[in-house]
């Protein structure tokens, strides 16, 4: 969890992403954030996110993307 909790802050240092939500339907997160963050979670964490996870529930705090990462790497 830390490590995608330093991830997000070089996407944006401005949010404390400790408490964070809603970040996807606030707009916090655009798409273009979403894509780097993608890239950066599959080189991290050696996972695949597949297209049918990118949905902005699981983008929408910090915990969720956790969950959605851990999830990914249990299915590997």
């Amino acid at each position: 969890m830390e490590q995608l909790l330093s991830v997000l802050k070089e996407l944006h240092p401005e949010v404390d992403f400790d408490t964070a939500d809603g970040l996807v339907t606030s707009g916090v997160l655009t798409s273009l954030d979403i894509i780097a963050l993608i890239a950066e979670i599959n080189a991290a964490f050696d996972v695949e996110v597949p297209a049918e996870e990118i949905i902005p529930e699981n983008f929408d705090s910090a915990k969720t993307i956790w969950a959605m990462v851990e999830r990914l790497m249990d299915e590997d």
